[in-house]
C-alpha cells in the first residue's frame, strides 16, 4: 500500500469498529438483563415480569442484527485492506476468530430463535435455560473477540518464524489465558452491562414521566439500578485492574495516558487546562492535582510510571537488538543453516518489529543510520493528547455514572421512584456508557500504535496493495452504509419504545 493509503485504511477500519460498537455493548447488556428478569418471572410467577422480558427483548433483538450487520465487515477488512497482517498473524489471529463463529456466534444465533419462538412451545424452565443460553452465548462471542485483539497488544503464545516471516502459534493456553485478555475481557463486559442498564434505565425514566406502563417501568427502572450499580463498580474496579496490567505490558500507553515525560511515582500528575505534550510538561505553571485525587490508582498507587524519555531511549536500544534479528533472519531466508544463527535469531525474536520501524525511512533497515534510528524510536511513541484527554473523558463518565446508580438504586430501595430530578437525570444520562466505551477503545487501539502486532508488526507494513483513491473511495462507502444502518436502527428502535409493551397484546 502506498504510503498515503495507509491513513485512509486505519480510519476506515476505526470507523466500522466504532459504529459496531454502538450497537454490541447494548446486545451484551440487555442480554443478561432479560436472563434476569425472566429469572424472577420463573422464580414469582408473576406476568409483568414475563411482559418486561418480551418488551425489552425487542430492542435487544434490533441490536443483536445491527451488531451482526456491522460487525462482518471488519473481518472482511482483513482480507481486503490488511493483508499483509493476515498473512503475518492469521495463523494465530485467526484462531480465535474462528472459535467465536463456530463455539458462540452459532451458539447465539441458534438460542435467539428458540426465545423468541418458544415462549408458548417450551416449559418455564427450559425457556429460561434458551434465555440464559443466549447470554452465554453472547458473552462467549465477546470472550473470543477480546482474546484475539489482546494478541495484538500482548502477542503471547506464538513465536515468528524466521524463513516465513509468518508467527505461529506455540501455545493455545498461553493465547487464551493472556493477562492482557483476561482483564480486557472482563473490563468490557461490564461497560457493556452498564450500556444496556443505563438503556433500561433511560426508558423506564421516559415512561415513568410520561405516566405510562407504571408497573412494567417501575420494576424495570429497579432492577436496572441494581443491575448498573453492580456493574459501574465493576468498571472501575477492573479498570484498574486494567491499568496495573498496563504498567507491565503496555509502558508507552500508561505513560502516554499520564502524560508523563520524565519517569515519576504514581499516581502521576496531570496539567489539567491545555494540551499535555513535552514542553507543557516542562512549565511550572502547569496546573496539577493528583490523578483524579487517587479515586481509580489504589493497586498502582506505589508503582512508579516509566516516563517517555526513558521509554524511546530503550526503544532505541531494542532497534539495535531488532538489526540482530534482522540480520540472521535474512540470512536464514537466504537458506543459511547455521545453528548458531538461529539461536541468534531467536534471543533477539522479540526485538525484530523495531528493527522494522525503520523502513518507513529505508529500504533496508540495515543500511540505517544514527538519525533514522531516533526518528524510528520517536515514532514508537503515540500522540499524547487523544490518550491523556480521552482517558479522563471515560473516567469522567465512569464517575457521573457512579453517583447516578448510586442515587437510583436509594430511590428503588426506598420506594421514591416520583423524584422527577432522577428520572430526568436517568433519561439524560444515557449516553454516557456509550462515549466512555468509544474512550476507551480509543485508548485501547490508538495507544498500541505505531504497532498492528505489539512491538512485532508495524502499522504502516500491516496493509494491503491499495491506492489512496481506492480505500478513500471504499471509506465514503462504508460511510453511507453505515449512517442508512445507524439511522435505521435508531428509528427501529425508537418506534419500538414509543410503541410501548402494549404493542405486545396489539
Amino acid at each position: 500500500m502506498t504510503p498515503d493509503a495507509v491513513d485512509p485504511a486505519r480510519l476506515q477500519f476505526a470507523f466500522t469498529a466504532m459504529a459496531h460498537f454502538l450497537f454490541v455493548p447494548l446486545s451484551l447488556g440487555l442480554a443478561v438483563l432479560l436472563a434476569i428478569m425472566e429469572s424472577v418471572f420463573v422464580m414469582t410467577g408473576k406476568a409483568v415480569y414475563r411482559e418486561m422480558t418480551q418488551f425489552w427483548a425487542r430492542p435487544f433483538a434490533i441490536s443483536f442484527a445491527l451488531g451482526v450487520a456491522t460487525g462482518l465487515p471488519l473481518e472482511y477488512q482483513f482480507g481486503t485492506h490488511w493483508a499483509a497482517f493476515a498473512r503475518f498473524g492469521g495463523d494465530v489471529f485467526g484462531l480465535p476468530l474462528a472459535l467465536e463463529g463456530l463455539m458462540a456466534f452459532l451458539l447465539e444465533s441458534t438460542f435467539i430463535g428458540l426465545f423468541f419462538l418458544g415462549w408458548q412451545r417450551l416449559g418455564r424452565l427450559q425457556h429460561l435455560g434458551v434465555t440464559w443460553l443466549l447470554a452465554i452465548g453472547s458473552n462467549l462471542s465477546a470472550f473470543w473477540i477480546l482474546i484475539a485483539n489482546a494478541w495484538m497488544q500482548h502477542p503471547v503464545g506464538a513465536r515468528l518464524n524466521p524463513e516465513t516471516l509468518r508467527m505461529e502459534l506455540s501455545s493455545f493456553a498461553e493465547l487464551v489465558f493472556n493477562p492482557v485478555a483476561q482483564v480486557k475481557f472482563v473490563h468490557t463486559v461490564a461497560a457493556c452491562y452498564v450500556t444496556g442498564a443505563s438503556f433500561v434505565l433511560a426508558v423506564s425514566a421516559w415512561y415513568l414521566l410520561r405516566g405510562r406502563v407504571r408497573a412494567l417501568a417501575r420494576r424495570s427502572f429497579a432492577i436496572a439500578a441494581a443491575f448498573g450499580l453492580a456493574a459501574v463498580l465493576s468498571v472501575i474496579t477492573l479498570g484498574d485492574e486494567s491499568g496495573y496490567e498496563l504498567g507491565n505490558v503496555q509502558k508507552v500507553k500508561l505513560a502516554a495516558i499520564e502524560s508523563m515525560w520524565e519517569t515519576g511515582p504514581s499516581p502521576a500528575p496531570f496539567t489539567l487546562f491545555g494540551i499535555p505534550d513535552e514542553q507543557a510538561m516542562r512549565t511550572d505553571h502547569a496546573v496539577r492535582v493528583p490523578w483524579l485525587l487517587g479515586l481509580i490508582a489504589t493497586r498502582s498507587i506505589d508503582r512508579p510510571v516509566t516516563g517517555l524519555k526513558e521509554l524511546i531511549a530503550g526503544s532505541e536500544t531494542r532497534i539495535r537488538r531488532g538489526l540482530i534479528a534482522y540480520e540472521a533472519g535474512e540470512r536464514l531466508r537466504a537458506g543459511e543453516r547455521d545453528a548458531q544463527l538461529r539461536a541468534q535469531f531467536e534471543r533477539h525474536a522479540g526485538d525484530y518489529g523495531y528493527a522494522l520501524l525503520l523502513k518507513r525511512y529505508v529500504r533496508d533497515p540495515r543500511q540505517a543510520g544514527e538519525a533514522d534510528i531516533a526518528r524510528a524510536a520517536r515514532d514508537s511513541v503515540p500522540r499524547v493528547w487523544p490518550l491523556f484527554w480521552g482517558f479522563r473523558i471515560m473516567v469522567g463518565c465512569s464517575l457521573l455514572m457512579l453517583g447516578l446508580y448510586g442515587w437510583a438504586f436509594v430511590a428503588s430501595a426506598r420506594d421514591r421512584l416520583g423524584q422527577r430530578g432522577l428520572l430526568r437525570a436517568a433519561l439524560w444520562a444515557w449516553p454516557l456508557p456509550w462515549i466512555a466505551s468509544q474512550c476507551g477503545w480509543l485508548i485501547s487501539e490508538y495507544g498500541r500504535q505505531p504497532w498492528t502486532v505489539a512491538g512485532l508488526l508495524p502499522t504502516f507494513l500491516a496493509a494491503s496493495a491499495h491506492d489512496a483513491a481506492a480505500v478513500t473511495a471504499s471509506l465514503g462507502a462504508f460511510i453511507g452504509l453505515y449512517a442508512l444502518l445507524f439511522a435505521t436502527g435508531i428509528f427501529l428502535i425508537v418506534r419500538c419504545v414509543r410503541r410501548g409493551p402494549e404493542a405486545l397484546s396489539a
